[in-house]
């Protein structure tokens, strides 16, 4: 019998951006893939519908972290809003980490672009960290590890 592999475990990845310095992220959601089906039929066919690949849609990944000094992801965000996606798109990478520490799996994405920011909400009666959050756009990814 073979040794036996245990899946890796969610709560451990780092996100880089280019040229962004953000130190972590509590919490990082990864949009799916998904190709649209197209049902085309010639009029000589039998009454059954073909089904052809159409447009491949990626999903907005989302980015929640405490707030902090760091006003990066905010002046990227900041960027858009004054001159467009134009000139300010990076490329980012996700990284699965296990917990030795090492990476274990990567997703590059290309042409990311922030769409949204939500600031943190405050409220005097609780003590629970204040969370800033980033949606992101993009044009793919790819599993690279």
């Amino acid at each position: 019998m073979g040794d036996r592999v245990d899946p890796y475990r969610n709560f451990r990845f780092r996100v880089e951006i280019d040229g962004i310095g953000q130190a972590g992220f509590s919490e990082c959601t990864f949009a799916d893939t998904s190709t649209e089906p197209i049902e085309y039929r010639e009029g000589n066919e039998p009454p059954v519908f073909r089904k052809l690949s159409g447009l491949t849609k990626y999903g907005n990944i989302t980015l929640k972290w405490g707030i902090t000094d760091s006003m990066d992801l905010y002046n990227w965000r900041k960027q858009i809003i004054d001159t467009g996606a134009e000139g300010a798109r990076k490329n980012m990478a996700i990284i699965l980490i296990d917990e030795a520490g090492n990476d274990k799996a990567r997703w590059d994405i290309v042409q990311a672009w922030p769409i949204k920011y939500d600031p943190t909400d405050f409220n005097a009666k609780n003590n629970e960290v204040g969370i800033e959050t980033l949606e992101i756009a993009h044009e793919g990814f790819t599993r690279a590890s």
